[in-house]
């Protein structure tokens, strides 16, 4: 594992968060759960684009079932996020593709959009966070249009190699070109607020901890 990577994964989603208004970039999505574990995942990123299923629209049908092209680029370490954007109540994932992703050693999946078969995701302990669940298959309701090229979760567009860490507060990416300064500035915020918890237990009253240092600890 390369050394931004194990930095990354040092680090929770609000401090990678904090470090992007700091430099005034985006990349924080809210409303995406982890419904599989309790665990924090970080890594590189590989797409899939999910549309509806609409015979007769003239695109070839696929011979693949949704998920496995990208579970078979994927490296160890990387992060799969699903783009169901469609508003069809239909998973864009499910317990099958859990296990064959955590057997090529995949961090985890994020889906904008509806993911299935959790109890199933749970007992393979894979992290999958989605926007909603539900029972309804993606068979006759969603096609596969592209892995490995852009789509958008949230109003953020996410790139094939560009970075995510995501926890219990939220999902943020971080494109490949900004990684390096967001983990430099995400590991400062880090400190300081050690610093800051550091001095509360060692008695130093809250509102002193949480001062005019703090406030303006994202100033530019």
């Amino acid at each position: 594992m390369d050394d931004l990577l194990i930095r990354l994964g040092r680090l929770d989603s609000c401090a990678v968060s904090d470090a992007l208004d700091k430099l005034g970039l985006t990349g924080a999505v809210a409303g995406i759960h982890r419904v599989s574990t309790d665990r924090r995942i970080s890594g590189r990123v590989v797409t899939v684009k999910l549309v509806k299923d609409e015979p007769g629209d003239g695109r070839p049908v696929s011979v693949r079932h949704l998920g496995t092209t990208a579970i078979e680029a994927a490296q160890a370490g990387d992060v799969i996020v699903v783009e169901q954007r469609t508003g069809i109540d239909a998973a864009g994932w499910g317990g099958t593709l859990s296990l064959g992703a955590s057997l090529r050693g995949v961090a985890g999946v994020i889906i904008d959009g509806p993911a299935r078969d959790v109890d199933e995701s749970r007992q393979h302990d894979f992290p999958v966070f989605s926007r909603s669940h539900t029972s309804r298959t993606a068979r006759g309701r969603l096609v596969e249009a592209a892995t490995n090229l852009p789509v958008t979760v949230g109003d953020i567009t996410v790139a094939p190699g560009d970075y995510v860490v995501a926890d219990g507060s939220a999902v943020v990416f971080v494109t490949a070109n900004e990684i390096a300064r967001v983990l430099d500035a995400a590991e400062t915020i880090a400190a300081r607020e050690k610093a800051m918890a550091e001095s509360l237990r060692a008695g130093t009253p809250i509102s002193q901890v949480m001062g005019k240092s703090y406030e303006t600890m994202l100033k530019k």
